[in-house]
């Protein structure tokens, strides 16, 4: 067995309250095989039953973020039911990181292809080196990337996603940013402390507003205005009763900082 057989799929490190989860077969461009699905999955669950970790970090080691999908292992595995399985694995995987009470943070280094893309775009910020680039390149081999799509839809707009989905176009990371995709791109030697300053900027307000605000904010996208406001007003009242909302607003009108220890 080789080394990097041998090696965790993914590694995780906790510093101060921020999880940061690596993406760990850099030599091949960290494809979501099963096994990386998988590993994925289960290190969520567990975070998001976790007190202790505010934020979380998606990263990964090498040169790419993520080259999407392990075409090897789809090819050698060439059944309709290996596929629809396959795809539902990486939708429930996705939707995880949505449903997360905590916010993910992704820190895109290099590509991100295809469900790579996919993954940055499920995340709720993003922060890239000025040598990302980014594209849902299935087309390209006759695949349309229909489940990147979703996605890809919910973050820019649709004729800039049709064109992206359509010609499997990279793009870079400052026209990633500008359509929406990402929200800063710094030098690869600030990428760190960007994502650290971000993270330390969330942790400094209570996490019962953050995590309610997160779980609201993409409920009410798939509703009808309407529908969505009543929600929201819902979400506020439970979030102003909360003893972190009344000591924030108290330490307002006091003119103070809010003591949320």
């Amino acid at each position: 067995m080789s080394v990097a057989a041998e090696a965790p799929f993914v590694l995780r490190s906790d510093v101060a309250g921020v999880t940061t989860l690596t993406l760990n077969r850099g030599e091949r461009f960290n494809p979501l095989s099963e096994e990386m699905l998988a590993t994925l999955q289960a290190e969520f669950k567990a975070i998001a039953l976790d007190d202790s970790v505010r934020v979380v970090v998606l990263a990964a080691a090498g040169k790419a973020f993520c080259a999407g999908h392990d075409l090897k292992q789809m090819q050698a595995n060439s059944s309709e039911a290996y596929y629809k399985s396959l795809f539902q694995q990486c939708s429930k995987l996705m939707l995880a990181i949505q449903k997360l009470p905590q916010p993910v943070i992704a820190r895109v280094q290099g590509l991100a292809t295809a469900a790579g893309c996919q993954l940055v775009g499920m995340c709720d910020l993003a922060v890239a080196s000025e040598n990302a680039s980014f594209a849902v390149s299935g087309v390209n081999v006759g695949l349309f990337c229909s489940t990147p799509a979703v996605a890809l839809s919910r973050n820019v707009s649709r004729k800039q996603a049709m064109e992206m989905l359509l010609t499997g176009d990279f793009i870079d990371a400052h026209t990633a940013m500008q359509r929406g995709l990402i929200n800063r791109v710094v030098s690869p030697e600030q990428l760190d402390a960007c994502v650290a300053e971000l993270a330390a900027s969330i942790i400094a307000k209570p996490a019962v507003a953050i995590s309610m605000g997160k779980q609201l904010f993409y409920k009410q996208l798939e509703m009808g205005v309407e529908a969505a406001y009543q929600l929201a007003g819902q979400t506020m009242a439970c979030n102003m009763v909360d003893a972190s909302a009344q000591e924030g607003v108290q330490a307002f009108l006091e003119k103070r900082r809010p003591d949320w220890s």
